[in-house]
């Protein structure tokens, strides 16, 4: 059993002890078990006391099976209330030893996974994302699920409204593709909306992507991203959670949820926000966190764009395309990730230990572009490769009459991965666009 598993899986479940309590005695950096026995409050020391003296007889053995037990893939879900079973055992509970007998009610929402996709992060894992030792009330814990390798490059969150506009949409997108083809992981919480409209834009033309679940990471929620899920499982992405495996989110979970986004990253672009949209939490979080916070500007007779404005005038900054975007993030990663820079963080285990020391040249004065052309200034100011070309077969396909994805497929003879990436790039361009029933050719790409 790995020491530092088995520890941090102790500490976590312990009573009187929570994020903000285990951050501070991390900082003194007591020593193992004697030091930490010392300082934590007395209910908590005699349940650790017992589990390293007389494991058997501690609820927190069970709870490290079972989490081994997971990890192997012989477990599908642990339930939330066996996180508590150690706080349940100090007030003399029978039922903390005895596991817990629900399932959720929604198995429709979980998938299963590959065991050998499944990872437990803690502080002493090689991939702990360093950053998130810089807030106050870091998690202990993170389930993952698909490929670590998404924790290397330098990540920003993008965040925005559960009911975008359409313009919100297309900038999600645009954003999306230039911090893919940039080199940067693009961080969120598979919301409906914008959040999952760019994570998905991101895998499309290859990128990494993170999403930050706010209940087990094998729930899907919103059940109706269960195809985006899949993706960021098995395509080069990665689910996090700090809640255990099988635990339905709870409305009081989002939050303590965006404050890992946030804490993940180096900054948060809010794309799209109404005057009390949940964004503006993140973006709180962010400017708490020491982050940056950056926004996009809307009009001002648009309710989805007073939350951004408000941002913006509170002191955010204001971005009308990439070149806005890498200019503020210069002094936390590159503005394109180098192969040098990918192996420097891959050799760090992530890519935290090396922000500052790849920053690039100074950034050029940006032009007068606007808001809705991002991939232009991305593709010019940058160095990035240019996006590419719009598919020519797909736009000959679309008419005024929509055309279903499977059948855009099928008469193009292109896979679903090469076909939504071509779609997205021909709505960014202003060809192409998704109505009820399917996609249609827009004057934009006439000719």
């Amino acid at each position: 059993m790995e020491l530092g598993f088995a520890r941090w899986m102790a500490l976590n479940a312990l009573p009187q002890v929570g994020p903000r309590r285990l951050a501070r005695l991390r900082q003194l950096n007591p020593d193992w078990p004697g030091g930490w026995l010392a300082r934590l409050p007395p209910g908590a020391a005699a349940e650790l006391r017992l589990w390293l003296d007389h494991p058997r007889r501690s609820p927190l053995t069970a709870l490290i099976e079972q989490a081994e037990a997971w990890l192997a893939g012989e477990a599908g879900e642990l339930h939330a209330s066996q996180a508590s079973q150690a706080s349940q055992a100090s007030q003399g509970s029978q039922a903390a030893q005895d596991g817990s007998k629900e399932r959720s009610a929604a198995n429709g929402g979980r998938l299963h996974e590959r065991a050998e996709a499944r990872h437990l992060l803690h502080p002493d894992h090689p991939r702990w994302p360093a950053l998130l030792d810089q807030i106050p009330d870091p998690p202990v814990l993170l389930w993952a699920l698909g490929d670590l390798d998404a924790l290397i490059p330098p990540r920003l969150a993008l965040v925005g409204s559960r009911r975008p506009t359409r313009e919100g949409l297309v900038n999600a997108r645009s954003f999306a593709v230039a911090l893919a083809e940039a080199g940067w992981c693009l961080v969120s919480g598979m919301a409906l909306g914008i959040d999952g409209a760019a994570q998905a834009a991101a895998l499309d033309l290859g990128g990494r992507s993170i999403a930050v679940l706010a209940g087990g990471v094998d729930v899907v929620y919103p059940g109706q991203h269960g195809a985006l899920y899949r993706r960021l499982r098995d395509d080069g992405g990665l689910l996090l959670a700090e809640s255990p495996p099988g635990t339905r989110p709870r409305s009081g979970d989002f939050p303590r949820r965006n404050r890992i986004v946030t804490g993940l990253s180096c900054g948060v672009l809010v794309v799209e926000a109404a005057e009390h949209s949940g964004s503006l939490v993140s973006a709180r979080l962010a400017g708490e966190q020491g982050r940056e916070v950056l926004a996009l500007p809307g009009s001002i007779h648009s309710p989805q764009a007073r939350g951004c404005l408000r941002l913006i005038r509170e002191g955010a900054a204001l971005v009308r395309h990439p070149d806005d975007l890498f200019e503020e993030l210069a002094c936390w990663g590159p503005r394109r990730a180098t192969p040098q820079c990918i192996a420097a963080g891959a050799a760090d285990g992530h890519i935290d230990s090396h922000v500052d020391r790849h920053v690039d040249s100074p950034v050029d004065s940006p032009g007068d572009h606007p808001v809705d052309s991002p991939l232009d200034s991305a593709s010019e100011r940058t160095g990035a490769r240019p996006a590419p070309s719009p598919g020519r077969k797909l736009l000959d396909l679309l008419s005024a009459t929509p055309l279903a994805v499977d059948d855009l497929m099928g008469l193009a003879g292109c896979d679903v991965a090469a076909c939504q990436r071509e779609l997205t790039l021909l709505e960014i361009a202003g060809q192409a666009g998704l109505v009820a029933g399917g996609w249609v050719r827009l004057d934009g790409g006439k000719g």
